[in-house]
This record gives C-alpha cells, structure tokens and sequence, in this order.
C-alpha cells in the first residue's frame, strides 16, 4: 500500500501547565520555542512528520480556543485538517474524532499518532521505526507504540511492561506484545523497573489502521465510540462542529493507554532508542537544555550572575537585567506579568500551581 494511505494525528490540546508561568492557558507549551530554534514545539513535530507523510495527510486536534494559533503556526494546512474540541476530555475521545473522520475520508487509512511537544533527538532512526511500523500495521490488525529503552529510573514517565517471550521483528526493530500498562512509578519502583529489563518508557506515540483501532475503540469504549461513528455522514460537512459539540458536551475524559490499549489482546510495543523526552517538566527541560560551567540552565539577555549553582533562569524581557546571586537549586523564571522563584523541586512547583487555584489568581493561569 502507497504512501498516500499514510497520515498523522498530531494531538495539541494540552495546557501545559507544568511550565508555568511561561506556558499559559492562552499559549502553552507546544506553541512555544524553548530552544531558541526559532519554531515551536508544534512546528518541529509537524515538519518532522511531513518528511515521511503526505502533507494533506497530517491533522492536528486542538481545542477550540488553539484554532487560531494553529492556523498562525501551520499556514499551509487545510482548514478540515484541524478539528477542534469544544472540551479537553483527554484522548481517548480525541483519537476517536479523528479515527472515524479519516475513516469517511479513507477507509484504507494507516496512522501514527503522536503528541505535539515531544523532542527527538536522532530524527532518521525514529522516522525509519515509524515508517516500518506503518508499512507493518497497514496489513494487521494489531494496535502498536513506541516505547523507549529507558536510560534512567524515571519517575516522570509512565511505563509499558513488554513480554519479551511473545516477541517479533519489524524493520530490524524487536517488537514485543504488551504485559502491562503502568503508570508513573515513584523512585523505588522506577529502580526496580529499570533493572528487570522488561519496562521501556511509553512515548504515548501510536500507529494502527482505521479498521483495527475503531474495532477496538467499538469494544472498550461503546459510549464514546459509537456516538463518533454515528456522525460519519456529517463529517467534512457543515454541521460536523454542532455534533461535535453536542458529543463532548456528554462526554467522559478517558486516556487511550487506560480506556483501550491497557485492555485489548493486540497490544505490541517497539523497542526504541532514538533520543526521547516528552519534556513535561522544567525538571526535563533542566536535564536535556545546555548549562553553564555552575550547571545552571539560563535563558536571559543581560545578566549578573554570582554564585549561582544548579538553577534554572529564564526571563523572557530581553530588556530587563537579571540579577541572580547566592541560590543553589533554584527556579527564577520571569515573565511580562510573573516573577517565579521557588526550589528547583517538583512537588514544590505543583504546589505553586495549586496555591494559584487556593488563592483565586485564576487569570494568571
């Protein structure tokens, strides 16, 4: 089967709200440049993609209110590619939308699925394992993902326990069938999972045909699947956007990995090294940006900084000099409107973004 029966489904609806206050309910993260590559998250995934997949064949599920930003950053994408949530109901419900309207369009149709703020690092091995993968799943009926060989005992991934007894080889890359389904595992179990070597760190990136996954969907998930399949002739049409109201309206917020793939028998993982992070955290982003002789991360324009070690600073006012002396493990972020600074600690961060709720500075948000 051609190329022409491959697409992408780019899932960009997220908040992002672990990289407060840089991500923000109005802009979050994948539409952000936090490299200074000069193009967003949503940009580096939709160009990565566009070298192996027909562009008309890309789309891109958002929510409704990241409509316009979408268009801003993908100018060249048709307008029926972008298909927007009226609620965030996670993605079960997202993969669903787009399932059975490519279904209309193609029932042939092959798909990698894949969210829309992830860094690759070795671009050709993963674009070669996802080609391999389509090229395989296009004649079976088997739900497939990525999993990452993991490199250290993350506590910031959730995990995928492969069975290394039922296993087969795809485009030269060793494909288990799937034993469990984890979630994020506190530091003793992330030890444990490392050393067993039967965990890889699930990527949350998919690639099946139409047919199988909407079997599956139509399985696990009745209630939402059906209700998505029931509108098939108004896809494409003018009143696709009031079903998909109605439909979300009513809607339960299920994850693909809980609501299908922890429960179906054709459930396989790749094995895959390729240069991964889902960059979820300023925890990530500390571990993976380039740092200064003191192990600082810095993102600023002018800058006194003095005994400064393991820190993040970041202010996005290229005009405004950052004085920074004497923190050790610190977080200094600045923006137009916040001035972040708290331990370079992830349950210290979580509980800032929770005081924002507590103490009514929704509109910082």
């Amino acid at each position: 089967m051609g190329k022409e029966h491959n697409y992408c489904i780019i899932m960009a609806g997220g908040v992002g709200s672990r990289f407060w206050p840089v991500s923000r309910n109005a802009k979050p993260k994948q539409f952000l440049d936090f490299f200074g590559t000069g193009i967003s998250f949503l940009q580096q995934t939709y160009n990565r993609f566009a070298k192996i997949i027909p562009a008309e064949n890309i789309l891109v599920v958002t929510s409704e209110q990241y409509g316009d930003l979408v268009q801003e950053q993908l100018p060249a994408m048709p307008v029926e590619n972008i298909l927007l949530e009226p609620h965030r109901r996670n993605t079960a419900p997202c993969i669903a939308y787009a399932t059975y309207k490519l279904q209309k369009k193609d029932p042939l149709a092959t798909v990698v699925v894949a969210p829309s703020d992830h860094l690759i690092i070795n671009e050709d091995v993963f674009l070669a394992t996802v080609s391999n993968a389509l090229g395989y799943a296009a004649g079976h009926d088997d739900l497939f993902t990525l999993g990452i060989k993991p490199t250290r005992p993350e506590t910031g991934y959730g995990y995928i326990q492969a069975n290394k007894m039922q296993a087969m080889e795809i485009g030269g890359s060793q494909v288990y069938s799937v034993k469990t389904f984890t979630e994020k595992p506190d530091a003793e179990l992330a030890k444990v999972f490392m050393s067993s070597g039967e965990f890889l760190w699930n990527s949350g990136i998919f690639v099946w045909n139409v047919n199988a996954i909407s079997q599956e969907l139509e399985k696990y998930l009745p209630d939402i699947a059906n209700q998505f399949k029931d509108i098939i002739p108004y896809y494409y049409t003018e009143k696709e956007s009031e079903y998909i109201k109605g439909i979300y309206e009513g809607c339960n917020g299920i994850s693909i990995d809980y609501g299908v793939m922890e429960k179906t028998g054709r459930s396989w993982v790749f094995e895959t090294s390729f240069g991964w992070s889902d960059v979820g955290t300023w925890g990530a982003l500390y571990h993976l940006g380039q740092k200064d002789e003191c192990n600082n991360l810095l993102s600023v324009g002018d800058s006194m900084i003095d005994r400064v070690e393991n820190s993040v600073i970041v202010s996005n006012e290229e005009e405004k000099l950052v004085v920074v002396k004497g923190l050790k493990d610190y977080m200094v972020i600045n923006t137009d409107d916040v001035i972040l600074v708290c331990p370079r600690d992830e349950v210290e961060f979580k509980n800032v973004i929770t005081d924002l709720t507590v103490n009514e500075f929704n509109k910082y948000q």
